[in-house]
């Protein structure tokens, strides 16, 4: 089964997001849909981990080329390929340069569990503690730092922000399948 094939909607304000690399990973696993199969994208700089599960909101075309990246914001680890159903919470807009080309948009959205009892009280990035998510920031330029990328990052923005940009990306996947 072609996971970036699955529907993006569960049901009305619920996203299906793919785990690619699970929380506490050392490694950035990548899946691809030529072979439907996870690979191994590259290893994290050595004593980082991925602080959540990782992943991507299927049938969705990011302005970088990609299905949308995912961060689900959760207590317990899972494993590539589990799909999660999820609320969407936010969004943290990034602007990213690889090497000397130009900037792109690379955000990354952020959702809970749907059916969540710890974080069913995260309705929103901002209600995440704000030490959190300059660590998260942290994260993302470590992760990114021997990888010749440069992170600008914009703004974090909440839950209607994240759902128009995967309803977009929904949308710009659908204008370029035949």
């Amino acid at each position: 089964m072609n996971l970036n094939k699955l529907p993006t909607f569960k049901r009305d304000g619920v996203v299906r997001c793919v785990v690619e690399s699970p929380q506490g990973s050392t490694s950035k696993y990548k899946y691809e849909p030529e072979i439907e199969a996870f690979e191994l994208s590259r290893p994290l700089p050595k004593g980082l981990t991925y602080p959540f599960d990782w992943g991507f909101i299927p049938s969705t075309l990011a302005a970088d080329g990609d299905p949308v990246d995912v961060m689900i914001i959760h207590d317990a680890p899972s494993h590539p390929g589990l799909v999660v159903a999820s609320k969407l919470i936010g969004v943290l807009e990034v602007l990213q340069q690889e090497g000397d080309d130009a900037p792109f948009r690379n955000d990354r959205v952020f959702a809970v569990p749907a059916t969540s009892h710890r974080e069913d009280e995260i309705g929103d990035v901002h209600d995440l503690p704000k030490r959190l998510r300059i660590e998260l920031e942290a994260f993302f330029v470590a992760a990114a730092k021997l990888e010749d990328k440069k992170l600008q990052f914009l703004e974090w923005r909440g839950p209607a922000v994240a759902a128009q940009l995967v309803d977009d990306a929904r949308k710009r996947l659908e204008n370029k399948l035949p």
